[in-house]
Formats: C-alpha cells, structure tokens, sequence
C-alpha cells in the first residue's frame, strides 16, 4: 500500500501537484536516503546546483501554484545532506537589494512569474508564499531587478482568491 501511495504522489508531483510533497519528505532522512529515494519520492529536479564541496542542491519549485520551493541537497557520496522548504521568513529575508537573479533563484528557486515593465526599466518576479487558507488571500513576494539584472528592492502583496 506504501508503495503504490508513493508512485500516486510521484505521478501528482509531475502533474505540478505538490499535494503530497509532505509525505515524500518526512519519508526521507538525512544522512540515510540516497539520491535515488529522492528521485523516486520527488522526481527529476527542475534545476540543479553545484555546490564547491561536490555536492549538488535539487530545486523543486511547485510554483506557480504550489507555495512551496524544495531545496535537496545530495552530498557526493549520493547520500541525502537536507531537505528545506525555502519560502518561508528567514530565507526571504536573506534576499538583499545587488543580488543577482541567478542568486535569487538559487535561494528561493524560479519564480511563479516575470514581468518586465518597460518604461520604469524594472522586471519583477514574484513567488507565491500562502495560499492563503485561512484569510483567503493569496500572498506573494516580490523582488524587483533592474537593468543591469540586480534586485533593488523586495516586496509583498496579496491577491483576493477567486472561488
């Protein structure tokens, strides 16, 4: 029964459904699973990223709908090192104005979208961060680039849920 629970989260992740995202990771331990247990639970990652002690970080964005960003890291020797769901307070609050977007996305995974607002010479991404369960409302973060593709400010807003 296990297991056919794990293939039905699997194909629901691939569908972009994150429904299941809570029973893949409290399944998997730190220091225990390997790679292929992630992969199984998770599926391919939508990017990955090299870290200078050989290990590699898995993105698993569930974005645009999802509120949720994994960050997997998978040491050399194969083995699982930490699963963090990223979009939460303290690491929001670590994107700084002078990032670059390859360094915003590489703390808080690819955003739900971009918009480029040509005559103010800015391009905003913004992540969903609640679905909002209990008020209703939507919330977002922004981080909002300029020309040269540096963050110059950081933001949130909420949208009415419609439904």
């Amino acid at each position: 029964m296990k297991r056919l629970l794990v293939l039905f989260c699997t194909f629901l992740t691939t569908l972009g459904l994150p429904g299941c995202d809570y029973f893949n990771a409290r399944d998997l331990t730190p220091g225990v699973s390997t790679a292929d247990e992630v992969r199984i639970r998770f599926g391919p990652p939508q990017a990955e990223w090299r870290n200078d002690d050989g290990s590699v970080t898995w993105e698993y964005s569930r974005q645009p709908e999802g509120a949720e960003c994994y960050m997997i890291t998978i040491g050399p020797d194969r083995v699982l090192r930490s699963l963090e769901q990223v979009l939460n307070e303290a690491v929001l609050a670590r994107v700084q104005p002078g990032m670059e977007g390859d360094q915003v996305q590489r703390l808080i995974g690819r955003p739900a979208s971009r918009q480029r607002f040509e005559l103010k010479h800015e391009t905003v991404w913004e992540w969903l961060i609640d679905r909002g369960s209990h008020t209703g409302e939507l919330l977002y973060f922004t981080a909002t680039f300029d020309d040269s593709g540096r963050v110059t400010a950081t933001g949130r807003y909420t949208r009415h849920r419609n439904g």
